[in-house]
């Protein structure tokens, strides 16, 4: 019986990868009109859809609405009865069913021609009432469901959410939408953290700041980075310029070497020009840093290259970046 649950499960996977990569033969001249009609509307995007095709709908408008293109689903039941006043003429209609042909999306197509709302389908029969009447059609039609019935919505529900996933990445590229503005949209939660998060709001600053002068010894730079538990120290000029950087790792080649650390001065072993950060940066670039260096601590600089801070990944841990 497992193997007979594997080879359903395997071929669905198979039939549902064909239904995605037919769409690829279908990004042509419709889709550019879509995506032209939905970048020159001053209202949002109208999603609709019934049954699974409504449920495949709410997630779209959902992508769309979360990547700089305002947009919301409307039940196309519900629009028959009162809903409908929530569309307008500076608004787009997305329209979704697979037949093209679903009498309570059919019910209100009068009515959104009526008050010049442009419209887009998203249908499987490209000769469709809906099809035939939008600005731009938008094929999701499939070779089989996945379904070995034939009945229940597989490949074309998955069809239809790769279509609305590649309209809403066209209109964030398009827009130059960035990772800031996607937070904006997203504040809660570690997402929110890991995007809008800077540097200057976890970095530790003033005394806190693990820092010897270039003429101290190797051992009072080790006596620095055990008090201030960041698991490094900067090293700073006479006049209190940057440096340098004394790790971990530059401990350990200095005990390779059999240094004194009683004699030893702290500029003779440290690394010149290391990574740094300033202040107004984003959390998640130090996290970006740290991880492409393999180091754990990053000094933290103004637009003068002065000293201002210091951060590390335990830091960046319980800022929830991580």
């Amino acid at each position: 019986m497992s193997n007979q649950y594997r080879t359903a499960a395997l071929r669905a996977i198979d039939i549902e990868k064909n239904a995605i990569e037919a769409l690829m033969d279908r990004i042509g001249d419709d889709f550019e009109r879509a995506c032209s009609v939905i970048m020159d509307c001053s209202g949002r995007v109208v999603v609709t859809g019934m049954g699974k095709s409504g449920h495949i709908g709410n997630k779209i408008a959902a992508t769309l609405a979360s990547t700089g293109t305002p947009a919301f689903f409307v039940h196309p039941g519900e629009a028959s009865h009162g809903d409908l006043g929530m569309i307008t003429s500076q608004d787009v209609v997305l329209a979704i069913s697979n037949s093209g042909n679903t009498s309570e999306v059919l019910t209100i197509l009068p009515l959104i021609k009526r008050m010049g709302a442009p419209l887009i389908s998203m249908t499987g029969n490209a000769g469709s009432t809906l099809a035939r009447e939008a600005v731009a059609n938008l094929d999701i039609s499939v070779a089989e469901e996945a379904c070995p019935l034939g009945l229940a919505p597989t490949s074309s529900t998955t069809a239809t959410l790769v279509m609305g996933d590649a309209l809403a990445v066209a209109l964030l590229e398009a827009r130059g939408f960035s990772a800031e503005d996607f937070a904006l949209s997203h504040p809660g939660g570690s997402l929110g953290r890991r995007l809008l998060l800077r540097v200057s709001d976890i970095m530790h600053t003033g005394d806190q700041i693990p820092r010897v002068p270039e003429d101290s010894t190797l051992g009072a730079a080790l006596l620095e980075i055990s008090r201030k538990g960041l698991g490094m120290t900067t090293v700073v000029s006479k006049d209190g310029d940057l440096a340098g950087i004394f790790t971990d790792g530059d401990l350990r080649r200095s005990l390779d070497k059999s240094l004194d650390i009683h004699n030893t001065l702290i500029r003779d072993v440290m690394t010149r020009n290391g990574k740094t950060i300033e202040a107004n940066h984003l959390a998640a670039e130090a996290l970006n840093i740290m991880e492409e260096m393999k180091i754990n601590a990053l000094p933290v600089t103004d637009e003068q290259d002065r000293l201002v801070g210091a951060i590390n990944m335990h830091d960046l841990l319980r800022a929830g970046v991580i």
